[in-house]
């Protein structure tokens, strides 16, 4: 399938609560749909963000030969550097057009998620705290969120879950707190 062979980026801008913004670096592999946070910064720069795209593929080494096809558009900080990281990898760069939102549809729609589900609920001080709140929710978003794209499935499973034999047996369904109770995560037990 040609989407397991895609992942995009694109930045995400974060406001604070003295009126400052800091900015986070975001991929998304559209097959699986996992969410990657490269990183976070007040300024980003062109050699920054070099630095995220070597970082994110030493953490995918083993993951990136699937991979052939980078999406990101025209913003000025991705340099012919920051193509060459991927390009070293055996990973073509798709630049999109200037301006049109939908030619990175997944990776503007996870970024939207983002926004709706954790950052528009939490008023964020500084660099650290939002890069703790990305952190979290990207762990969530791996871990436990279902996509339909994945037949429900969040990102990091492997199996549907399986229904139990007998319906009549009693199991528990502990309830997990991320964010401060901002989002709840459950999961059955025996």
């Amino acid at each position: 399938m040609q989407a397991d062979t895609i992942i995009a980026c694109d930045f995400l801008h974060i406001d604070l609560v003295d009126l400052r913004w800091v900015y986070a670096l975001v991929f998304l592999e559209h097959g699986t749909r996992r969410l990657h946070i490269a990183g976070v910064t007040v300024h980003p720069t062109a050699q920054w963000t070099v630095q995220q795209a070597r970082n994110l593929t030493a953490e995918l080494r083993v993951h990136l030969e699937s991979l052939r096809f980078l999406v990101r558009d025209r913003d000025s900080e991705y340099i012919d550097s920051f193509d060459a990281v991927f390009e070293s990898e055996s990973i073509e760069v798709l630049r999109t057009a200037k301006r049109p939102p939908r030619m990175n549809a997944h990776c503007e729609r996870v970024i939207g998620t983002l926004r709706r589900e954790a950052l528009d609920h939490v008023l964020i001080g500084n660099e650290t705290h939002s890069r703790h709140i990305l952190d979290v929710y990207a762990r969530h978003y791996n871990g436990h969120r279902p996509h339909q794209a994945r037949e429900q499935l969040p990102p990091d499973a492997k199996d549907p879950v399986t229904p139990q034999d007998d319906p009549s047996t009693p199991r528990g369904l502990p309830q997990t707190r991320v964010l401060g109770g901002l989002i709840n995560e459950y999961r059955y037990t025996a």
